[in-house]
């Protein structure tokens, strides 16, 4: 998994609530395991019209065709608990979404896989949302270390963030990173396990 640290990039306003898993990525684009090549499929149903023609959304614009850090309303991440939504996220290129409010399985598989969703409160959602609409001339910063936003006008906004999720994204540990630093101890065991038990 990719290390989250600090990340200074292009933030797009997505000021809408209660966007679900379906419009992050529509069930037609679930036949893969895979994490990557799910970019395509991200908000399609908004950015593609019936003909398949690129639509006048957000994440289709200069300059925001290049964000890596979504801000967005109320309830995000609602719906069904398809991890291909953060997947999608990703492969896009986005490593931080910033909302008011996260659907729970969508917020802890955002930490999974490397993004960084940060809850915020409506005065200060208003105001990043106000600093996205600039463009490219409106770079907002992210630091976890700090747990800290810093916008384009020297703001600065704290965040709270779970101690043992930042860890794990300050050094880049999935699930399956976690266990393999007792890889030691595991092959120990295994080791050991194979003589005392050898028709295990």
């Amino acid at each position: 998994m990719l290390k989250f640290t600090t990340l200074t990039a292009i933030a797009a306003p997505l000021p809408m609530s209660n966007v679900d898993t379906d419009k992050i990525i529509p069930a037609r684009f679930l036949k893969t395991i895979k994490r990557t090549g799910l970019a395509k499929g991200l908000f399609a149903a908004m950015r593609y019209d019936a003909k398949g023609e690129k639509t006048d959304f957000v994440l289709n614009r200069a300059p925001y065709d290049k964000a890596e850090i979504l801000i967005a309303g109320d309830n995000f991440g609602c719906g069904s608990s398809r991890e291909h939504a953060p997947w999608a996220l990703l492969d896009f290129g986005i490593r931080c979404v910033i909302a008011t409010s996260f659907a729970d399985i969508f917020f802890n598989n955002c930490f999974k896989n490397g993004i960084l969703p940060i809850v915020v409160p409506p005065e200060i959602l208003a105001k990043l949302l106000d600093d996205a609409g600039r463009g490219a001339n409106a770079r907002v910063t992210v630091d976890l270390e700090a747990q800290e936003i810093r916008g384009p006008d020297g703001g600065v906004y704290k965040f709270q963030v779970d101690p043992f999720r930042k860890h794990c994204l300050l050094n880049g540990l999935d699930d399956i990173g976690q266990t393999m630093q007792k890889g030691a101890a595991i092959d120990s065991f295994e080791a050991k396990r194979k003589q005392s038990q050898p028709w295990m």
